[in-house]
């Protein structure tokens, strides 16, 4: 059986988009203030265990975001990875809550919030961010890997993966998997500790006394 290669899952800092309720997708919209000070709160709960590299998406908001957490865990992004870009919301891109959103919506889909005409398909969302994970993990067997990415893209590719139902990703926060020869292990979501491994055992109480910010 080979080792667990693990993953850091991150979502991007804030951005003014992101502030205001509007659907981003692809639209490159970079971080704001609060975005970067969310990046350096990450770094504190990263730093708790070790990890082997940096790989983020290719958009401004994620790369940003690796960065400023690469820098401060003295790390190296490797690599900017088109297939974890945030999905395509097509026409819904910029809108937030109202008649015109609603209008582009429709029921189904892996979430059951349905989707948006002219988007994207949840599904095809899931399918390139679990290969690839399934390509680092291949690469890299036993690595110990953050990954910053976006909201959507983490919560459907965990989804596919877990077959189960996950929650809203939020910005910054620390979302832990593994993949062995067994499959996923869902550890931590959104700072919170699901399954405790020998290397989370000695930091919950820090974990979960950290302060919000």
């Amino acid at each position: 059986m080979t080792s667990a290669t693990t993953f850091a899952l991150i979502r991007h800092g804030q951005t003014d988009w992101n502030a205001a309720m509007r659907i981003q997708g692809l639209s490159d919209i970079p971080l704001n203030d609060t975005g970067r000070a969310q990046a350096a709160d990450a770094v504190g709960h990263l730093a708790r265990y070790d990890w082997d590299f940096i790989v983020s998406s290719t958009l401004s908001r994620a790369a940003e975001t690796a960065d400023l957490i690469a820098d401060g865990l003295g790390l190296t992004v490797t690599r900017r990875i088109p297939q974890i870009v945030e999905r395509n919301y097509g026409p819904a891109e910029g809108l937030s809550a109202g008649p015109e959103l609603d209008a582009l919506r429709f029921d189904g889909g892996p979430t059951g919030n349905g989707g948006f005409l002219g988007a994207e398909p949840e599904a095809d969302v899931a399918a390139r961010g679990l290969q690839a994970l399934r390509e680092l993990a291949a690469a890299h067997p036993g690595a110990r890997i953050i990954v910053v990415s976006h909201g959507t893209l983490i919560r459907l590719t965990l989804m596919s993966a877990l077959s189960e139902f996950v929650g809203t990703i939020t910005n910054a926060a620390l979302t832990v998997v593994s993949l062995d020869d067994t499959g996923w292990s869902l550890e931590v979501l959104n700072g919170e500790v699901l399954t405790p491994t020998d290397d989370l055992d000695n930091d919950l109480d820090a974990l979960d006394a950290a302060p919000a910010r």
